[in-house]
């Protein structure tokens, strides 16, 4: 229980850092309103968090490595806490987006705590259940940040939600400085930390330029733009409004859906993964869910579907574009073993890339083909408008399939 609960409190800012990332999508109305913001402007706001996280993945690595994740998880806690009071006491869009940004980096930080924890606390044949369980915590924070973060902001307002999840942080930040530790050895217990290579870690930058010059690294790291970013494109921001605006349904019914998007996307994460081991091989099955991931924005996007079927064809996109399980997996066995951290570090920015280029994008194609309209500051878009802008995931993903198509296959084995 000790190794669960210091590792669960990693898992809570992890999930913190998933709710802080689609909290907007359920309050782009009141943002627009406060912020007298048009869409490609809100794009911006919220894509300042991703701004920030993609460009801490790597030198997190560096900085766990250095500190040790216990003081990493604090002042990530810390950090995310202050950032996400500035946000909610901003009263410029200046102010609101330098709390977006201090939230993305500081949770940047928790992924690679957890993993960095379950090496040490747990015996290896739990590691493989400690991540599956760090994605469902994410995808916990997703849909806290749907119906139940609306349902709030509807009774006290979105800025007091925001100070009462920047309090709720700011508690884990103590929580963590009591309970977690770097090592079980440092509370008496037994430590199942891997031993250090002989001769040390080669130099980070070294092994980064090495990655690079691999065909496989740039494959992996730019097809989930496009997967991935759909989905957090849709599902953190522009779906609620969509939904709301197109197809008239009120705020909670709209968060409620896409909720189900992202649950559908964290369960095909590990069946598919599950799938892909199954059959030894990562290329066919990441071609054939990037393929069915296309044709289901394109159905999504381009046919007017009634809305049960909408549901259904936004569920089943969600769920084959967790292939971004596989694509972790491939690109970790496409490099060296020695250069596998920085092999993954590396590739985990695609997901997150596409977050940061789709959401703005959408919303200046929004804005491109804004009619005029507007309820009580904040833009009303038509259909048109949303089927310009949700075009750009569409071309996102044909770009991933077009991509994925060239990779080389590892065959469920590590490179030599």
């Amino acid at each position: 229980m000790l190794a669960w609960s210091v590792w669960g409190l990693a898992a809570l800012l992890y999930l913190i850092g998933f709710y802080q990332r689609v909290a907007p999508a359920v309050i782009t109305d009141r943002l627009m309103e406060d912020f007298a913001l048009g869409a490609a402007a809100l794009g911006n706001l919220s894509a300042f968090y991703f701004y920030s996280y993609v460009a801490m993945q790597i030198p997190t690595g560096v900085i766990a490595d250095r500190w040790g994740p216990r003081r990493l998880l604090i002042a990530g806690a810390t950090v995310a806490a202050g950032g996400t009071a500035l946000f909610a006491l901003a009263d410029s869009l200046e102010l609101a987006s330098f709390g977006r940004l201090l939230v993305g980096a500081a949770v940047a930080v928790a992924f690679v705590s957890m993993l960095k924890l379950a090496t040490r606390w747990f015996p290896p044949r739990q590691f493989a259940l400690a991540s599956g369980l760090a994605l469902l915590c994410g995808v916990v924070g997703g849909v806290i940040a749907g119906v139940p973060l609306r349902i709030a902001v509807e009774a006290i307002g979105w800025r007091s939600v925001m100070l009462v999840s920047a309090a709720a942080t700011a508690l884990l930040a103590a929580l963590i400085w009591w309970r977690v530790r770097d090592d079980p050895a440092d509370a008496g217990w037994r430590s199942y930390a891997p031993p250090v290579p002989a001769g040390g870690h080669a130099p980070i930058l070294r092994g980064v330029l090495q990655v690079l010059a691999l065909r496989n690294t740039w494959i992996l790291l730019l097809t989930p733009i496009g997967v991935a970013g759909g989905v957090l494109a849709f599902a953190g921001l522009w779906g609620v409004p969509y939904l709301r605006q197109v197809h008239g349904l009120d705020t909670r019914s709209a968060a409620a859906i896409t909720s189900a998007l992202l649950i559908a996307w964290a369960l095909g994460g590990p069946l598919l993964g599950a799938a892909s081991e199954r059959i030894g091989r990562r290329k066919p099955l990441y071609v054939a869910t990037t393929a069915a991931a296309l044709a289901g924005w394109a159905l999504i996007v381009f046919v007017p579907l009634s809305l049960p079927l909408l549901v259904v064809a936004l569920v089943l996109t969600g769920f084959v574009s967790g292939n971004l399980i596989i694509g972790f997996a491939f690109a970790k066995e496409s490099a060296p073993a020695h250069l596998v951290g920085a092999a993954s570090g590396v590739c985990n920015m695609g997901p997150l890339l596409g977050g940061m280029l789709l959401q703005p994008g959408v919303g200046w194609i929004l804005d491109r083909h804004w009619q005029g309209e507007s309820v009580a500051g904040a833009r009303i878009y038509d259909a048109a408008a949303y089927q310009a802008g949700f075009g750009l995931l569409v071309a996102a993903v044909a770009v991933s399939l077009m991509l994925i198509v060239f990779a080389r296959e590892t065959h469920c084995r590590q490179a030599a």
